[in-house]
């Protein structure tokens, strides 16, 4: 029987323990296709005008996952290597050379891998179609996606893969060379020794981990500890706080922990409880590294697809805030506006809700009065009536109502930012119009403009009578406002208006924002979802592949408690509480990390993430629970057989 005749044997034999390695190989050769082959798709190049934008994105996102995808191939090789430690052993006590059987593993990884690679281009070039619809989908298109393969996506994704299987393959085959014969029977005795716990260097686990959330938390505008360690700085000290107290974390505190239930001798001797937890003692230092680069990477994921659909999520509300109106635009030729009013008024697809002419005031005013950080201090503010403000708000559905007396005036600011936007409040700004010379004094502040920001910039709403008085000395501009009905489908007749008005109207619509919006975090989330699902998928079966390995070498421990009467069910119990522990740990521990860095990211952008990322968590829960049951049932089977 030749080698490679053995190698195919052998996957077929050990199928189930590789079926996850390749599952997740094969998922991750779909995504990579499925970048590329998008970047080539003519449905997208024809309905995006920033397709250019597009095919980089992807790019740089192909160029992630096959860096993650090499290390995780890397990664998984070593554990079945480890697993397969006796079986080498006993090859070389028959006479079989290490050369023959690197070269035996070197076929059974590339075998494996050109399965993958056939199954995983065959499947991605299946559902090209699908993922076509669902970017056009998410980015708000309406294009129907014809089925097409891309030869360019085929070519680039064997050529890649291969190269990845190759690498991996001659690394698996260099790896026995490192062997001597008495390492390969006693693999089972590694990591066997019971890890020491420092009380000290637990508390340094929590010290660590309390100075990265307490930095991440700070105010960056206000925080004396930004100021002092560097804003570029700072977020280097975080990562590699957290990084090291999860570490110690792993290594140290959950090791001290464990040992102090110990000390409870009614639980640590109840049932089987003394074999779960002794066993996990044996094994947490060994896991410490893999269950911190799972606890990082699964907070790093989470928090990235988190702030990528919270993007999306908000993306409506952040069109609306920038424009209250459908449409909006400076009118300066009656004839053209009367002309764009027909033109709406045409459409079968919108109804007019209301069509207001605005009129109001553009001042150049100098705001260094009002502790402007960002912007110059000369800026031209768009002034509006007490009357007009209260009829657009009653129009928009809002509750304010303003009534300002004298020179006191509100501010209508929908971009305000908390810290580097101007101190509004009780500030006084003064306005020269030709002889007219008024201060004003804001007494309100409104995060939201009743006119759009593209038009008007930021409002200052003033009282009736100073208003009529400085209309004499200054030209009114008149702004058209409409709300019509279906804002979200307007492109074609905001193509139209925008073909009659001159470049100079200040045209701004909802529809530009929000299809822009879409453009850009439907791309976002549609990679940053794939993304997130081969890293979850991999990390979870690096799980998954620890867990056999240590059932594997438990397998005797278990024979012996079955010879001593323990029945079935408590050995079930026991391996449910074990593996719950190693697939809990670094989930949660990832959740609080990514929990307190959107927390830190909402305050920076100032919006609330709770609900996608509330979304996020729920979905990466419920993989990681399926992942838990499908290790517990093969942990079982293998202890049992």
């Amino acid at each position: 029987m030749t080698l490679f005749r053995i190698a195919r044997k052998n996957i077929r034999k050990n199928f189930t323990n590789y079926f996850l390695y390749v599952a997740s190989m094969i998922f991750s050769i779909v995504i990579y296709f499925t970048f590329v082959s998008l970047k080539y798709d003519e449905a997208i190049t024809a309905a995006t005008e920033s397709s250019q934008k597009i095919s980089s994105v992807f790019n740089a996102a192909s160029v992630v996952l096959i860096i993650f995808v090499a290390i995780f191939i890397w990664y998984s090789n070593s554990f079945f290597t480890r697993k397969r430690k006796k079986e080498i052993g006993l090859y070389s006590l028959l006479g079989v050379r290490k050369k023959q059987i690197g070269r035996l593993l070197f076929y059974e990884n590339f075998l494996m891998g050109i399965i993958a690679l056939f199954i995983g281009v065959l499947l991605g070039s299946v559902l090209s179609k699908f993922f076509v619809t669902i970017l056009m989908k998410v980015m708000g298109y309406d294009v129907i996606a014809t089925f097409a393969i891309s030869t360019n996506a085929i070519i680039n994704t064997i050529i890649i893969f291969i190269l990845i299987i190759a690498i991996t393959s001659i690394y698996g085959y260099r790896l026995i060379f490192r062997f001597k014969l008495i390492d390969l029977f006693q693999a089972d005795k590694e990591g066997e020794k019971e890890p020491k716990a420092s009380f000290f260097i637990a508390v340094l686990a929590l010290i660590f981990i309390g100075i990265g959330y307490w930095l991440a938390l700070q105010n960056i505008l206000e925080s004396e500890a930004w100021r002092k360690i560097g804003i570029m700085v700072t977020p280097l000290v975080i990562i590699l706080s957290v990084i090291l107290g999860t570490y110690l974390l792993f290594n140290t505190l959950i090791v001290y922990l464990l040992k102090l239930t110990k000390k409870n001798k009614r639980r640590f001797w109840k049932g089987i409880n003394i074999i779960s937890t002794s066993q996990l003692l044996y094994r947490i230092k060994g896991n410490a590294r893999t269950l911190t680069i799972i606890s990082i990477l699964s907070a790093t994921t989470l928090t990235a697809v988190g702030a990528s659909y919270s993007l999306y999520y908000n993306n409506k509300g952040n069109a609306e805030l920038a424009n209250p109106n459908s449409i909006m635009f400076i009118q300066q030729d009656e004839h053209l506006a009367n002309k764009v009013n027909d033109k709406i008024l045409q459409e079968e697809k919108h109804q007019i809700i209301y069509h207001k002419t605005i009129p109001t005031m553009q001042i150049r005013v100098d705001t260094s009065s009002l502790n402007n950080l960002m912007g110059e201090s000369i800026q031209e503010y768009t002034f509006i009536s007490t009357k007009t403000f209260n009829e657009m708000a009653g129009l928009q559905g809002r509750k304010d109502r303003l009534s300002l007396e004298g020179n006191h005036a509100a501010i209508l600011d929908a971009g305000y930012y908390e810290g580097l936007s101007p101190e509004y409040v009780g500030s006084s700004l003064s306005l020269h119009v030709d002889s007219i010379a008024e201060d004003i004094t804001f007494k309100k502040l409104l995060k939201y403009n009743v006119l759009n920001t593209k038009t008007a910039n930021i409002t200052v709403v003033i009282g009736d009578d100073l208003f009529s008085k400085l209309e004499k000395e200054t030209a009114l501009v008149n702004m058209e406002a409409y709300k019509i009905t279906n804002e979200n489908n307007a492109k074609e007749i905001n193509e139209v208006i925008e073909s009659i008005l001159p470049d100079d109207a200040s045209f701004s619509s909802f529809y530009n924002d929000y299809s822009l919006g879409m453009e850009t975090s439907g791309l976002i989330i549609f990679i940053g979802a794939f993304l997130g699902l081969v890293f979850l998928a991999a990390t979870g079966s690096i799980i998954y592949f620890k867990q056999l390995t240590e059932a594997n070498s438990d397998k005797g421990r278990y024979n012996i408690l079955h010879k001593i009467g323990v029945n079935k069910r408590e050995v079930r119990k026991s391996i449910a509480k074990q593996v719950f522990f190693i697939f809990a740990l670094p989930l949660f521990v990832g959740i609080a990390h990514s929990a307190v860095a959107l927390t830190a990211l909402s305050r920076l952008m100032q919006t609330n993430l709770l609900i996608p990322v509330f979304i996020c968590i729920g979905i990466y829960m419920l993989i990681y629970v399926i992942y838990y049951f499908l290790t517990v049932r093969t942990y079982y089977k293998i202890v049992t057989k």
